[in-house]
């Protein structure tokens, strides 16, 4: 496949995500919007992918369960939120928002899947009066 049959786009556009977390621990669910999405996802969201966005919160390990049923990855993050609810002074100690960040990782979709996608609408310019 050529250049030119790939957009990039946001993983959002492709996917939709879940966190939650048990003491230092967060995990994140990635969801394909449409199952023919779901094999880029297992290409391209992978363990490495993870490590390499979220290398400032320095997770201790990175391991991708796939659940295919549901079209959907599991991401498990050990040692990402600075020891917890109760120990961490960050701001999100929960690490609730760790699955928008993972939402603008850059997916390669071949331009034959751009009708699965989910792209937000451009509203229009209101009028100039």
């Amino acid at each position: 496949m050529s250049a030119d049959d790939l957009i990039t786009v946001p993983l959002r556009w492709a996917a939709h995500g879940r966190t939650g977390d048990k003491g230092d621990r967060s995990n994140i669910s990635v969801i394909a919007w449409h199952p023919a999405l779901y094999p880029l996802l297992l290409e391209q969201v992978t363990e490495q992918a993870l490590a390499r966005l979220f290398a400032a919160r320095r997770p201790a390990r990175v391991t991708r369960h796939a659940l295919p049923t549901l079209h959907a990855l599991n991401f498990v993050l050990d040692a990402v939120l600075d020891g917890g609810v109760n120990d961490a002074l960050n701001l999100d100690s929960h690490g609730k928002t760790l699955s928008f960040h993972l939402m603008t990782l850059p997916l390669q979709v071949p331009v034959a899947l751009r009708g699965c996608l989910k792209i937000p609408a451009v509203p229009a310019a209101a009028p100039s009066g």
